[in-house]
């Protein structure tokens, strides 16, 4: 059985990216890191069920493994896709971004919490 790693596509800044539907199918084995606003999980996009909210802000004090399988999300993968190359730059080995992030989510119609 691939892992959700394996189903991942290898990103040019060290992360790899992966679909939405990967990750709902992973789901509730992923760890899924969602570093938008506590506000915007609240708004028209919603957020996953069960998603760890981490803003951009507070992600130092995180204290994520450097070996642990981590999914990060946003609004539409492009603040994700930032922390997740900052994240492999500092050496951490399994870090995912979920391309086009919480509008491609909505747009597969997964289910969506608010």
């Amino acid at each position: 059985m691939p892992t959700l790693l394996d189903r991942s596509t290898p990103n040019p800044a060290g992360y790899r990216d992966i679909t939405p539907k990967d990750v709902a199918a992973a789901i509730p084995g992923a760890r899924l890191i969602d570093v938008r606003d506590p506000a915007e999980l609240r708004g028209e996009l919603g957020h996953v069920a069960g998603v760890e909210n981490v803003p951009v802000a507070r992600l130092d004090a995180a204290g994520f493994r450097k070996d642990e399988p981590l999914v990060l999300v946003c609004r539409s993968g492009r603040r994700s896709g930032q922390v997740a190359a900052g994240l492999a730059a500092a050496g951490f080995s399994c870090v995912m971004n979920m391309a086009g992030g919480m509008i491609a989510w909505n747009e597969a119609g997964l289910p969506v919490s608010r």
